[in-house]
């Protein structure tokens, strides 16, 4: 075994050591034991630069179990131990060399929930947007609510003395904890709590012989100190409060397996008050001076990381200050001196502006001109009297390095947040890296600042703690360690005798082109393992929310990739198999591309991956590869004939099709034969895009297509030849002959010039996005793309003076989970509200999703991501119409309802047909 720098205390196991451990903890605990290849894999990174490979993880059941894994890993050898909830830490602290124990699967619950004594004894592995959930209906919450509230849990913000957007009011996690249950490296179970309660044998001797050294050693009037431990708390004139000195602590003292918290009443009135200012200075010198007028939240970001955000008021930077009841608001808004304000009274609004700053951890990685950003100065804090000087000094400081970064953050706390543009990929960027590093936390500290002011040290700051502390009180934080843990098994590296800040990067070593570092770009804020029913237009990522597996998430299948890159965990490349699976459930649906922060398109990564898993080896693709994945080819040779053979009994299972599923019934005669057939009423003006599930299979919606857009006077046409978008190849990772088709469709296209309307939505994402990225060496491909509009923004943008028939009805049904993330559905509301169509569509992905849920073993996941929202809003839906302009939508709905779902174009048709409104009008 390999042995620590500087302790006794082991920071990893070799290889062959593992089976043997797995062996043990599985005999000593009722938890789930796993050293496979992914779960290693998925836990070699949290949300910061660095990467470390554990030996295995361990979800434990209890207590209980914490207890048996402690001794376990003691016994064999001293294998360190990182306790982890979400992953969601920035400093490297949820990563780790030994056992991961994962907090979340198992000790998720809430113990009791008192609304009179306002607290709640909850286990570590609670997402806190549980309790709060849990709160709210006693008018009470959680006071903390970092940005990761719906995946973060108590335990890591616990750990972290996690903060967020209300600190001002509420202040941190520490201020919101009454007591812990924790377990040490060595076995001791502990209750901490204040007046010395559970402190150790020899912690409070340690701090009376440091008194002096502890009075004087931490810098004053700084609300956001979160760096390093909190020994002041330990005081006597601070009440020896032991559960205050733990929180923060990062999991290097003891293990968390339940915590009582202070809950405080929700305001009664919550109205947010946006401000704007002239640029980023003048908003960070105001936030301090709205502190006296009690506001809940004062948040600031500026113009360069809101990009185009619509709803907020003239200005170049902004304060994003909530308060309670609207004489609060007229107040701060009198007293702020701001350019212009915008009240928000009503929860859609604010929501809206809310979800700006809460996505800000993810959109802040990406630069406006393209390039990335990563964590690596990501939270310090000042005094907020002081932020505006040191923003400007900050600013200063990246270009003088030649470095971009975005500042946002909790300007009311002095805390700021920053993703920089840092080359971690070269041997120089790195160490332009160390030495950005090494100044800025020479300025935070001559500020009086605090080097972490949320997220805690972890290896990305903890080498810095002398210039802020001294070695002297540095050197204190290590004797507290020895106290807690003298055997240095509990997440080693971290914080005290920390590892070097450039050392294990998680870039190093791999590959700077191709699916790694395409992968490498999730930064790990998990916004796709937000568990529990989603609401509103959101996607991602619906086979997490099936599974509840973090291999099933977007980024457990983006760290999986990584691994595979780097070739350490997952040796055999695009061959597999534990990438394979994981991919197996990815609905394709492109979730990500749009609501995950960063970008991470796994739908893209999916096929290329299927594409190089099976290259040369054709006859191991599943049998719904030749099938459902080159489903155009079949039908444009034999049409309807492939209903006698789909009607055979074997013909599901020769086809490798799920036998729980109803084959769609080619329709007797296409589309394109019924447009052939009829005299043309106008000179066209538009191209209808014949799309294989609209020309073969439901031709009915492309003969109403056609009666709307002649109805708005807008001349159609069909190509002169047969055309493929090539979607069907793709999502089953079949790139070369989706290239094949995709160039054939581009000579049939020729150098069509005008609008290309598309009917199918996934279709028309395939042709804005998978089209020009496969065929970039084409300059057609861009021009196709580029040409491509969705039925409604046909009707809006080509017929803007046409009046829509009135229907005046209820609807409900699904937004194509390809049309939320590719193309929008602006203009589609907008049609919708003209036609007199009320009620909103349901988000999510309706879990067909092309050949997936027609794959065996997909059945019970596909069905399962339509309970998300889709069949609930069907459930509810009354007498509405139900819409679904996608096939895969309205073939999922009539499988597993009694429902019909219309596209929006025959309902149109039918109202004109009805004569709801005059011919032309």
């Amino acid at each position: 075994m390999r042995r620590g720098v500087g302790h006794p205390g082991v920071v990893g196991t070799h290889e062959e050591d593992l089976p043997g451990l797995a062996s043990e903890l599985r005999a000593a605990v009722r938890g789930d034991v796993d050293f496979s290849v992914t779960a290693r894999a998925l836990a070699t990174m949290d949300a910061s630069n660095y990467r470390r490979v554990p030996a295995g993880t361990v979800a434990p059941r209890d207590a209980a179990d914490v207890a048996a894994v402690l001794e376990a890993c003691r016994a064999h050898g001293a294998t360190p131990v990182v306790a982890r909830g979400a992953g969601t830490s920035i400093g490297g602290q949820a990563t780790g060399t030994g056992v991961v124990l994962d907090l979340t699967r198992h000790m998720g619950g809430i113990v009791s929930l008192d609304p009179e004594a306002r607290t709640a004894v909850v286990r570590p592995g609670l997402v806190l947007d549980r309790l709060r959930d849990a709160a709210r209906p006693h008018g009470l919450t959680f006071g903390p609510d970092p940005s990761t509230h719906s995946r973060c849990t108590l335990g890591g913000m616990i750990g972290n003395n996690a903060c967020g957007a209300h600190s001002v009011a509420w202040g941190t996690t520490a201020d919101n904890v009454r007591s812990l249950e924790v377990v040490t490296y060595r076995g001791e179970r502990l209750t901490l709590g204040r007046d010395g309660r559970g402190a150790p044998p020899g912690l409070l001797d340690l701090v009376d012989r440091n008194l002096a050294l502890l009075r004087t050693g931490y810098p004053e009037g700084l609300p956001r100190r979160i760096s390093g431990y909190a020994l002041d708390a330990l005081l006597p004139e601070r009440g020896r409060d032991v559960v205050r000195s733990f929180v923060g602590s990062e999991g290097t003292l003891g293990v968390v397996t339940e915590a009582t918290v202070t809950l405080v009443p929700l305001p009664a009135e919550p109205v947010l008050v946006v401000l704007g200012y002239a640029d980023e200075s003048a908003a960070a010198d105001a936030a301090a001076g709205l502190l006296p007028y009690g506001p809940l939240t004062v948040e600031g970001m500026a113009a360069d990381l809101v990009r185009g955000a619509s709803g907020l008021p003239k200005g170049a930077a902004w304060l994003f200050c909530e308060v309670d009841g609207a004489r609060a608001a007229a107040d701060l808004v009198r007293a702020a001196d701001a350019l212009d304000a915008a009240v928000v009274r009503e929860a859609a609004g604010q929501r809206a502006l809310w979800r700006i700053r809460e996505d800000a951890a993810g959109t802040a990685t990406r630069m406006p001109g393209g390039g990335d950003a990563w964590p690596g100065w990501e939270d310090c804090a000042v005094p907020p009297a002081r932020l505006g000087a040191y923003l400007r000094d900050f600013r200063a400081l990246l270009a003088d390095f030649g470095l971009r970064g975005v500042p946002y953050g909790h300007f009311g706390d002095g805390c700021v947040h920053v993703r920089i543009d840092f080359d971690l990929w070269t041997g120089k960027g790195v160490r332009d890296f160390r030495r950005f590093s090494e100044a800025v936390a020479d300025l935070v500290v001559a500020h009086g600042g605090s080097l972490s002011g949320e997220h805690g040290d972890g290896q990305a700051r903890a080498e810095l703690l002398p210039r802020m502390y001294g070695e002297e009180l540095v050197g204190l934080f290590g004797a507290v360690k020895d106290v807690w843990d003298p055997d240095g098994g509990l997440n080693p590296g971290m914080l005290v005798r920390p590892r070097r800040l450039d050392e294990g990067l998680r870039f190093e070593g791999l590959p700077v082109v191709g699916v790694g570092r395409a992968a490498a770009r999730c930064v790990g804020v998990a916004k796709c393992r937000v568990e529990g029913p989603s609401t509103g237009p959101g996607v991602m990522c619906p086979s997490y929310r099936a599974t509840g597996e973090e291999k099933h998430s977007t980024r457990g299948r983006a760290r999986l990739l990584h691994e595979m890159a780097l070739g350490e965990v997952i040796t055999d490349g695009w061959r597999s198999e534990e990438v394979r699976e994981a991919l197996d459930l990815c609905l394709s649906c492109k979730g990500c591309r749009s609501d995950c922060p960063v970008g991470v398109d796994m739908a893209a990564y999916k096929a290329e991956f299927l594409d190089r898993h099976y290259a040369r080896r054709p006859f191991a693709r599943p049998r719904s590869h030749w099938t459902m994945g080159r489903l155009p080819g079949w039908l444009a040779h034999f049409g309807r004939g492939l209903n006698a053979v789909m009607g055979l009994p074997f013909a599901a299972r020769l086809a490798g099709v799920t036998p729980e599923r109803t084959m769609p019934r080619v329709a007797e005669r296409s589309f394109a034969y019924w447009f052939a057939q009829r005299a043309s009423t106008r000179p066209p003006s538009l191209t209808l895009w014949p799309d294989t599930f609209t020309n073969h299979l439901a031709p009915e919606v492309g003969e109403a297509a056609v009666r709307v857009l002649e109805d708005a006077g807008l001349g159609v046409d069909l190509p002169p030849g047969r055309v493929c978008c090539g979607l069907t190849y793709v999502s089953t990772g079949q790139l070369g002959a989706a290239r094949k088709v995709m160039r054939r469709t581009l000579d049939v296209m020729g150098q069509a010039e005008g609008p290309v309307v598309v009917l199918e939505p996934s279709c028309a994402a395939t042709l804005r996005t998978d089209l020009p990225e496969l065929m970039g060496d084409d300059p057609r491909a861009a021009r196709l793309a580029a040409s491509v509009l969705t039925f409604a923004e046909a009707l809006e943008t080509l017929a803007p003076d046409w009046t829509p028939p009135r229907l005046d009805r209820p609807v409900t049904g699904q937004t194509h989970c390809h049309q939320h993330a590719v193309l929008g559905d602006t203009a589609d509301r907008r049609l919708r509200e003209r036609a007199g169509l009320t009620g909103e569509l349901a988000g999510g992905c309706c879990g067909l999703a092309g050949n997936f849920g027609f794959e065996p073993g997909h059945y019970e996941v596909s069905v399962t991501c339509a309970e998300d929202q889709l069949l609930p809003a069907l459930r509810a839906a009354g007498g509405a119409t139900v819409l679904a302009d996608g096939f895969s939508c309205r073939t999922q709905i009539a499988d597993l309802t009694d429902f019909r779902g219309r596209h929006l174009a025959e309902l149109l048709a039918e109202a004109i047909d009805s004569g709801l409104k005059p011919s032309g009008s």
